[in-house]
């Protein structure tokens, strides 16, 4: 049927919310692509943590780290968390046979026996968990130096390596006991994922409590680095104003860069993959890719980003 000259075809106008957000993001990925970063060469330990749950920690620990390999950083995750899920997204085996982290905090273990490479690239590597990991606060009660045993277990890594890793990512349980205390002992900073929701702050003063106590007692060099803004929706005037609070008390510490909530971030742990390889040019990716970006820029014991 002929088309009448009253009728018109229908477009998609310039201005409408999604025709913006993809152009926002298309300029986003071309800054990127545009980004060069260097690596000191020197090793930052950094352990990432939140004593409330669902706030995005481990999702955080593997896709900063897989974009830290992008960028051209050698990385290490440790897989601190009983329930394994680092391990999962990254793709390594971690069955109960596995040699893992487990082994190296109560059978003395070397780091390297037990260390995997992933699929996700050649810079990244990862200690697997195990099952057996969930007996380990128990076990780890009746050793000599149960808060050291990590951290000594990394220094004889490191110096045994040719060629240091640039990082080195300690995901660790949502809660405070001896694996958690062993993760705080053995890092300088603290990467810690806040939910942009209303509860986002809750448990916040306790775990500085807890870190301040670590400072005084067992690790005087640990600080909370790194705030990094997670399962941020901008439709939602509640996640800008959760924002803004955070960027108030931590200035410094708060990355410019917002995790927003993303199918492809929940999807990629699935296929035992990040989504910096499951989708690349995901909002999630991208996102991943810009904190990373931020976190290699800051200069290690200063917390003012690079301009």
């Amino acid at each position: 049927m002929k088309q009448s000259e009253n009728e018109s075809t229908f477009s998609l106008p310039d201005d409408t919310p999604l025709a913006r957000e993809l152009a926002d993001l298309s300029a986003r990925k071309r800054r990127l692509a545009d980004t060069t970063v260097t690596f000191t060469g020197q090793t930052r330990v950094m352990t990432v943590s939140n004593q409330k749950g669902g706030v995005g920690k481990t999702t955080t620990t593997v896709n900063i780290a897989a974009a830290l390999a992008t960028l051209g950083g050698r990385v290490l995750v440790i897989d601190l968390d009983p329930q394994g899920n680092a391990s999962t997204a990254l793709g390594v085996p971690h069955s109960a046979d596995t040699p893992s982290i487990y082994d190296v905090l109560i059978d003395e273990f070397a780091i390297a026996d037990v260390i995997q490479e992933t699929a996700e690239h050649d810079n990244l590597f990862c200690v697997p968990s195990t099952i057996h990991l969930a007996g380990a606060e128990i076990e780890l009660v009746s050793q000599v130096a149960r808060e050291h045993r990590l951290k000594t277990a990394l220094e004889e890594f490191r110096s045994s390596q040719e060629k240091p890793f640039d990082f080195i990512l300690i995901d660790c349980p949502p809660s405070l006991g001896l694996l958690t205390i062993n993760a705080f002992t053995a890092t300088d900073e603290v990467l810690l994922p806040i939910q942009a929701e209303y509860y986002a702050l809750e448990g916040l003063s306790q775990l500085l409590a807890n870190i301040k106590m670590i400072q005084k007692h067992l690790n005087p060099q640990i600080r909370v680095s790194t705030i990094l803004l997670t399962m941020y929706d901008a439709r939602t005037r509640l996640a800008q104003q959760v924002a803004d609070e955070v960027r108030e008390h931590f200035p410094n510490e708060t990355l410019d860069a917002v995790i927003p909530r993303s199918v492809r971030v929940s999807e990629a742990p699935s296929f035992g993959q990040t989504v910096i390889s499951y989708d690349g040019g995901s909002a999630g990716a991208v996102a991943y890719k810009e904190a990373a970006v931020e976190i290699t820029n800051r200069v290690a014991g200063n917390n003012e980003g690079a301009s």
